[in-house]
This record gives structure tokens, C-alpha cells and sequence, in this order.
């Protein structure tokens, strides 16, 4: 790897590192990996405003299965 690259990632490492601090006051509960997706996404074109919407409708969406999951665990006991 040249030197050159070398430098590049090294500052998009401490981009992300950057940006999952600031996500973490944030409190918007992504982990590393979800947000360097997210970001990449948003660099290749997305809407960041609809990217913001899917990931909160998939949190409602785990949100309700996790509530029926537990539902259905206490009634078959």
C-alpha cells in the first residue's frame, strides 16, 4: 500500500471515528459498521433524509416484532 493510501484511509477512519462520537451524543443507537454503511450510502447518492426515514421505520418495525416475539414467548408458556 502506498504511502498516499495509507494516508487517505487513515483519514477516513478518523472521519468515521469522528462521526460516531458525534452520533453517539447524538443517541441515534448505530453501531460503527451501520454508520460507515450509511455514510457510503449518502456518498454514492442517497437521500439522506429518506436513508433517516427507512432506519427509523425498520427500528418501528424491529420494535413491533420484538414486542409480538415476547407476547407470543409468554403465551405459549
Amino acid at each position: 500500500m502506498s504511502t498516499r493510501e495509507s494516508e487517505r484511509n487513515s483519514s477516513a477512519q478518523q472521519t468515521l471515528d469522528i462521526l460516531y462520537e458525534i452520533s453517539q451524543l447524538l443517541n441515534t443507537q448505530l453501531d460503527k459498521a451501520t454508520l460507515a454503511t450509511c455514510v457510503g450510502m449518502v456518498e454514492n447518492g442517497v437521500n439522506p433524509e429518506a436513508l433517516a426515514a427507512v432506519v427509523q421505520e425498520l427500528r418501528r418495525e424491529g420494535s413491533a416484532l420484538g414486542v409480538q416475539s415476547t407476547s407470543n414467548a409468554a403465551t405459549t408458556r
